[in-house]
């Protein structure tokens, strides 16, 4: 029995990366497929496994796999040595916005090439003469251009093909000879490759100066937090120089009022008056401070610096309010940072939750139950060390923390965003979740230990419960 011929076209073989016959072809679950080669460099360059195609994307990663009948059919059609037959091509009549061809008559084509030297565009069928005349070979051809007017030099209608660095412009050769004698001249290639190597050289001093602002506002930012954790410091020296006047005062009390007491059991009582009224006078002399002052100072001193997370809904959502809240001391607990982790534990899993808060500041995470939490230090917040990782939100954009080391995002603003945790593969992802879900940041590290989520909030922020 005859084998059957195959008479297709070569693209519904074609790999969209390549440009090539399929090799080891993969198709994914999109319906489309590509060499598994291409495919596997493309998704290991890019943070988000994505159709190169159609553009779906996909969580997690799917596993590749050799379409095996595919893979036969082509194998097949290289056996048979005949080769895919091509379909036939439409006419190219030229659309709205597309170069004409300036020779065809009836129906204008679309113009394949534009020729620097005719100035005049060509359809495939009209630029064969180009190919075919010996004097219309040397002809400069470019890609179609509907401007070729703009490249004609008013004065001269010569095409312009100098560029006058003296005067900053484009000339022809009559110009030249005319009007620029004794100027500095140079090719248009040349002047052309001269500016873009200026312009990107000046790209690369505006990014530089941009990184540099955004580490002078970052480090502005850390050194203004450092201040005010001084002032806090300081404010909490004076209350302890507060604490200890007060506690002269009252031994002053105490003796004072042991001396009334011993001189209350006399039965002089020209000596008793005498003694009360020189106790009335030191009285006066060492301006005995009013407690109910020092107290109020004491308050007023723990409520400024005193700022607290409120867990409501059954432990689940998370409010900062710059209130005192009443919680016991406990070696778990954050005791200056206002943030907290989950009691449970992931490890040795594939997670995947979502977080929505609103506010002015938050950092989401991961962090090993090692993680510091008794001091004010920025090694104790979420992401500044080698035990966590988190998003920042801070200041308009985003931020990936490690190890102190920051990363910025940009991105818009998301108030829900989506965590994927792959456990054993090493990998902790962020997304921004809208009507889309849009990667932010990925780390990719080998995890030790068991993983808690936890969250950081800003001043007047709150931390809805995880929807997983």
């Amino acid at each position: 029995m005859a084998e059957a011929q195959f008479f297709v076209s070569q693209d519904e073989f074609t790999c969209s990366v390549c440009l090539e016959i399929l090799s080891d072809p993969v198709t994914i679950p999109c319906g489309h497929s590509f060499c598994l080669k291409c495919l596997t460099d493309c998704w290991d360059q890019s943070q988000e496994c994505s159709c190169p195609q159609c553009r779906e994307t996909f969580m997690p990663r799917p596993e590749l796999r050799r379409s095996t009948v595919l893979n036969e059919v082509i194998k097949k059609l290289k056996k048979t040595a005949i080769s895919p037959r091509p379909l036939p091509q439409p006419q190219n009549y030229a659309s709205p916005g597309d170069v004409e061809c300036d020779f065809c008559t009836v129906n204008k084509f679309r113009a394949v090439k534009s020729c620097l030297t005719c100035m005049a565009s060509y359809c495939q069928t009209h630029l064969q003469l180009h190919f075919e005349i010996a004097a219309w070979k040397d002809h400069k051809l470019v890609d179609p251009d509907g401007n070729l007017k703009e490249k004609l030099c008013v004065k001269h209608l010569k095409s312009l093909e100098i560029f006058c660095k003296t005067d900053e412009t484009c000339v022809c050769l009559m110009c030249v000879v005319t009007g620029h004698k004794n100027h500095e001249i140079v090719e248009l290639e040349m002047e052309r490759e001269e500016k873009e190597i200026s312009f990107a050289r000046e790209v690369e001093e505006n990014e530089k100066s941009f990184n540099d602002l955004i580490n002078y506002i970052m480090e502005t930012h850390s050194k203004l937090t450092a201040r005010i954790r001084k002032q806090e410091k300081r404010e909490m020296k004076k209350a302890e120089g507060v604490l200890e006047q007060l506690g002269k005062e009252i031994q002053e009390l105490k003796r004072r009022d042991a001396e009334l007491q011993k001189l209350s059991d006399t039965k002089d009582h020209i000596r008793f008056l005498q003694v009360r009224a020189t106790l009335h006078r030191k009285s006066d002399q060492t301006g005995v401070w009013d407690l109910r002052t020092f107290i109020e100072k004491i308050q007023k001193i723990q409520i400024v610096f005193k700022t607290d997370l409120r867990l409501t809904d059954g432990i689940k959502k998370v409010i900062r309010k710059e209130t005192e809240a009443k919680y016991p001391d406990h070696p778990d607990r954050f005791d200056w940072w206002p943030q907290v982790l989950c009691r449970e534990a992931l490890t040795g899993t594939r997670c995947y939750w979502e977080v929505e808060w609103r506010g002015d500041e938050m950092l989401i995470g991961v962090a090993y139950e090692g993680m510091g939490r008794k001091g004010d230090g920025e090694e104790f917040c979420l992401g500044f060390n080698d035990k966590s990782w988190s998003l920042w939100w801070s200041h308009s954009h985003y931020n990936v923390c490690h190890n102190s080391q920051k990363t910025v995002i940009g991105a818009p603003y998301s108030p829900r965003i989506g965590v994927y945790l792959d456990w054993p593969a090493g990998s902790l992802s962020f997304y921004s979740i809208s009507h889309t879900m849009t990667l932010l940041h990925r780390f990719n590290t080998s995890f030790i230990e068991p993983l808690y989520p936890g969250c950081y909030l800003g001043c007047k922020s709150t931390y809805f419960p995880p929807v997983t």
